[in-house]
């Protein structure tokens, strides 16, 4: 199976020193690609700008900003046959983006910002017979948001969990999370490595 996966943050760039950003780190993108390079699977990984190894036999694709991974996730998706989407988007970015260090005395008090494309509604008249799988990181019960996306987003499984959950946030090696799927029943798993809740994921991939 060929399987594209999507990890870390974005950077939303207001000059060439400051950005716009979250807490991921791409761990949990990084060992679902770990996982299916284990079962022999061809990998590409699209990485925003992380401090992570490449896994062995995995290819990888560096970018920084949402419009970038969006336009990277388009060249490689038509030779995919499956798409993990865990990567932490940035959903909004600086209006303008100076060249150079902006001054303190030039600076406005407010920041003015625009939405970032959603990558998985941009690509989903792509997706064909593909299969999709998307993340819904949340604080507290993330059950309703995953529902949610899971349908608006068109995706066959979504990967959800309370990132306040103690093992279950950034920067651990842990996680703990619920998989929806379109037909089934939600699937609880235990508290438990990242690298094995990437190789449930490839599991199910492999199942469908």
């Amino acid at each position: 199976m060929k399987i594209l996966i999507t990890a870390g943050p974005t950077r939303e760039h207001l000059d060439p020193i400051r950005f716009i950003s979250n807490r991921s780190t791409g761990k949990m993108g990084f060992a679902v690609a770990q996982a299916a390079a284990e079962r022999g699977h061809t990998v590409t990984l699209i990485a925003g700008p992380v401090s992570l190894a490449t896994p062995p036999g995995v290819t990888r694709v560096d970018v920084t900003s949402a419009c970038e991974m969006l336009e990277a996730v388009q060249r490689a998706l038509p030779k995919q046959d499956a798409l993990v989407m865990s990567a932490a988007v940035a959903d909004w970015r600086p209006i303008q983006k100076t060249a150079t260090k902006l001054k303190k005395r030039d600076m406005e008090p407010v920041i003015h910002l625009v939405p970032n494309p959603d990558i998985l509604k941009t690509i989903l008249p792509e997706k064909e017979n593909r299969l999709f799988v998307g993340f819904a990181a949340e604080t507290g019960d993330p059950t309703a948001e995953a529902q949610r996306k899971l349908t608006a987003k068109g995706l066959d499984m979504i990967v959800a969990n309370d990132v306040t959950a103690e093992g279950a946030g950034f920067a651990v090696d842990t996680n703990r999370v619920t998989f929806f799927t379109v037909n089934g029943q939600p699937q609880v798993l235990p508290l438990q490595s990242k690298l094995d809740v990437g190789r449930a994921i490839i599991a199910w991939l492999e199942g469908q």
